[in-house]
């Protein structure tokens, strides 16, 4: 809320995990975040997931470049990779431009 959106890329990630090596995905999660976080053109990140395995994830980058490099990061693609091989029994991607930010919050 405190950082409008508009006209950001959001690349919006839903996902199934397997269970499968539960504290091997933690950490590569957290890498994943960290590194995120130093690339050109970041700009955010919003991410649940529920008790059965059931995530979203939204990065916000500045530009269309930024979301696409980061895309391509090769760390990324490496655990990009293994989370096909292990982690996931599915996902699906989309990217789309923010048209309309806003926020409320209590107090």
């Amino acid at each position: 809320m405190d950082h409008p959106r508009t006209g950001q890329i959001a690349v919006i990630f839903v996902s199934q995990r397997t269970g499968v090596d539960a504290a091997d995905y933690a950490a590569a999660a957290t890498a994943m975040d960290a590194l995120a976080a130093t690339q050109p053109g970041y700009a955010g990140v919003d991410s649940v997931r529920d008790a059965q395995g059931l995530g979203i994830t939204i990065s916000y980058w500045t530009d269309e470049a930024s979301a696409v490099a980061w895309r391509d990061h090769p760390e990324h693609a490496r655990i990009r990779d293994l989370g096909r091989a292990r982690w996931y029994d599915w996902y699906s991607l989309d990217v789309t431009r923010v048209e309309r930010s806003y926020g409320w919050r209590r107090g």
